[in-house]
């Protein structure tokens, strides 16, 4: 409820700037159109994915192609500029660099919020074909191939833009495209335009899943994991992530978001490897039909406590309002999944409610959909 929907508010958000940015080049963007513009991306994607699994997926193929394209686009034109000889931005790229250890852990939150979706495909997994094979395979070539994409789109950008400019400009790539496209500048806030709204899509898409196994396991209210009687769409997940991710939209600041983001992310993803370890020590020989080397859990355990314990000390509020976040699902938890006998009163309410919103939203257990 925390790192899905606010990750979602972060990209719609990123989407919007670039949109924008061509209608006030030499200012900066007033936050209310950039905020009403997010809104109206979340909401028609909110549609699509209600409306057509396929929809979605061709919405998402579609934008992957023009994100990869815009990159290469940079790429190429980067290289070609230090080709050139056009060094000074790059042999000066790390001057006043600060060693602090905890701003350097703050860094890795907005660097690793890029390579975040490598795990978004493990909430797709019911709908991958034959997932112990395919699985590890999507995650080692998305990683390797987006690590190598982004890294060498950074060291183009260093061919004209400095390092201070990177680091005051939330659109990089539109001070890039304006000093080497000419009068074709505005070419490179469509393509990023277009990679983020798919961003948007691919974020919706996995997380509803997230959501619908919620409900279907009783983690969450029962109505999740009910599917749309003619779509056969996971409806009430798709709008519950859809609407929950406007809420975060009440702060147009991206760097605070992916603060907050992030150390709940980080700290729940580190509880979950530690969780691992555990039951590879006590339950050896439980079936795992996908094994890695104990080797990455552990440096994974190792680097999530250095991402978590030294931003506690670096922004104590934000970590501070993240832990509270967290203490929120609390009382959901023991109301929707520890209660198990409930006032008839109470269970009445929850009865009618999902009744009111199967009719609303004309919607079915999945179980009525496969019979």
């Amino acid at each position: 409820m925390i790192v899905r929907p606010c990750s979602q508010a972060i990209v719609a958000l990123t989407f919007s700037y670039y949109v924008i940015e061509p209608l006030f080049p030499d200012c900066e963007q007033p936050a209310i159109p950039v905020t009403l513009l997010a809104v109206i991306a979340i909401l028609v994607l909110t549609f699509v994915n209600c409306k057509d699994v396929k929809w979605a997926t061709r919405v998402q193929d579609i934008f992957t192609y023009a994100k990869v394209l815009a990159l290469l686009l940079i790429i190429i034109t980067g290289f070609v500029q230090l080709g050139k000889g056009n060094l000074e931005y790059l042999q000066n790229s790390f001057q006043d660099t600060e060693m602090d250890v905890t701003k350097v852990s703050l860094a890795f939150y907005s660097g690793l919020f890029a390579y975040n979706g490598w795990n978004y495909l493990n909430f797709v997994i019911e709908e991958l074909k034959d997932p112990v094979k395919n699985l590890p395979k999507a995650i080692w070539i998305s990683i390797i191939m987006v690590t190598i994409i982004y890294v060498f789109a950074n060291v183009a950008y260093f061919s004209t833009v400095s390092p201070v400019e990177i680091k005051s400009g939330a659109a990089v790539a539109v001070m890039f495209s304006k000093r080497l496209y000419g009068i074709l500048w505005w070419i490179m806030p469509i393509f990023v335009s277009l990679s983020t709204f798919g961003g948007v899509n691919g974020i919706l898409f996995t997380s509803s899943r997230l959501f619908f196994v919620g409900g279907r396991e009783g983690h969450m209210p029962q109505i999740m994991s009910y599917v749309s009687l003619n779509n056969y769409t996971p409806m009430p997940a798709v709008l519950f992530m859809g609407i929950l991710s406007l809420f975060y939209l009440v702060s147009s600041d991206m760097y605070a978001l992916i603060n907050y983001v992030s150390f709940v992310n980080w700290l729940a993803i580190g509880l979950s490897v530690i969780s691992l370890l555990y039951f590879r020590y006590a339950r050896p020989n439980m079936k795992r039909p996908i094994k890695v080397n104990l080797i990455w859990p552990i440096l994974y355990t190792i680097g999530s406590i250095f991402l978590v314990i030294l931003p506690i000390y670096a922004k104590p509020v934000e970590t501070g309002i993240g832990c509270l976040i967290i203490a929120s699902g609390i009382p959901v938890y023991l109301i929707f999944v520890t209660w198990k006998k409930k006032p008839a009163a109470l269970q009445r309410f929850f009865d009618k409610s999902t009744e009111i919103l199967q009719k609303l939203l004309m919607v079915v257990p999945e179980e009525k959909k496969l019979s």
